[in-house]
């Protein structure tokens, strides 16, 4: 049976506007574009920051695209926390105190000296203890929104003279974080404050002695363990605390399930560097060929200890804000201190 020419020329009409439409149905909207600025060299963001803009990437299939920037490549790393709040940068990784954050927060971002002990104590005074709140609270009064904070490695000392005892603290010259050099100058220590990428060079001309800046798994992977000799296990702090911090406006502006999908990307890539730290750290002190082990003696080092007690004192004078989180970390060490080991190693 043929069909009439009626029927086939009213089919033809019926499929036209459906074909000249549908170029225009696919047509994909212009990607949302981001630039993001991490604290780390490329050798060290390769693990703690690009992870999250690689997931990101993928599985926003096109909606939202993001560039990653390293230490100091737009702004300096001091200046992030400005170029965030006039939208020169659309989000930045960082810890507080080496963005110069306008905030009480500046003092207890990166390492406060004996605040943790470990990697995990990070998201647990986060999200068990209050910090969060305190956090987002706080960088909402400045135009920018804080999104997560997660730990890294511990602070240790990378050095190339040896160190055994707390005298041998006097006079050397550390690159470090501001915080932990206002802390350690009562021990001799001289803070020096250098761009990131320029430490592993002044160390090779004198112009430094060493790090008090991460754990040995960074020293190994950002080359610094090719310019120091000694490792010293006693630390400082035993996590960094670093955030995700994003453009107030520009996150406002951003959808809510590509808000989701950022926020699965961080948690995703903060379960990514619990591992690469955690066993680096083991890995290296056991069978790193390039630092040898210094230590110096736990009765000796308590001084530091105690020290901290009356630093925190200090900095829970300077303000409301400040107490609140000085009394969180109190309330913390003192279950972890009861808590015993595996706590307290």
């Amino acid at each position: 049976m043929t069909l009439s020419r009626r029927k086939i020329l009213a089919g033809a009409a019926l499929a036209a506007p459906a074909a000249l439409a549908a170029p225009s149905v696919g047509r994909a909207q212009e990607p949302i574009r981001w630039r993001f600025q991490t604290y780390a060299g490329a050798a060290l963001g390769e693990h703690v920051t690009k992870p999250i803009i690689d997931a990101i990437n993928a599985a926003a299939q096109g909606e939202l695209e993001i560039e990653l920037y390293y230490a100091d490549q737009i702004v300096p790393t001091g200046e992030l926390f400005q170029a965030l709040q006039r939208g020169t940068l659309d989000a930045v990784h960082s810890d507080d105190d080496s963005m110069a954050s306008p905030t009480p927060m500046r003092v207890f971002g990166g390492y406060f000296p004996f605040a943790t002990k470990h990697i995990l104590d990070v998201p647990v005074l986060f999200n068990q203890y209050g910090l969060a709140d305190i956090w987002r609270a706080e960088y909402e009064k400045v135009g920018v929104t804080w999104l997560s904070a997660a730990g890294q490695d511990p602070c240790n000392f990378n050095t190339k003279k040896e160190v055994t005892s707390l005298a041998d603290l006097e006079g050397l010259k550390l690159y470090t974080f501001p915080t932990a050099g206002r802390f350690l100058s009562q021990f001799g220590v001289v803070p020096v404050n250098i761009p990131y990428e320029d430490a592993e060079v002044a160390v090779q001309t004198g112009e430094l002695d060493g790090m008090a800046w991460s754990g040995i798994t960074e020293d190994y992977t950002v080359g610094w363990a090719d310019v120091t000799d000694y490792f010293l296990t006693n630390n400082i702090s035993g996590a960094w605390i670093g955030s995700i911090f994003v453009n107030q406006q520009r996150w406002a502006d951003l959808p809510d399930h590509l808000k989701d999908l950022v926020m699965a990307a961080i948690k995703s890539a903060d379960t990514y560097r619990n591992q690469w730290y955690w066993g680096g750290e083991a890995r290296l002190r056991a069978r790193g060929d390039k630092l040898e082990l210094r230590s110096i003696p736990p009765e000796e080092w308590k001084q530091v200890e105690d020290a901290a007690i009356t630093f925190w004192d200090e900095i829970a004078q300077e303000g409301e804000v400040h107490q609140k989180v000085v009394d969180i970390f109190r309330d913390y060490n003192d279950v972890i201190n009861r808590a015993g080991p595996p706590y307290t190693f």
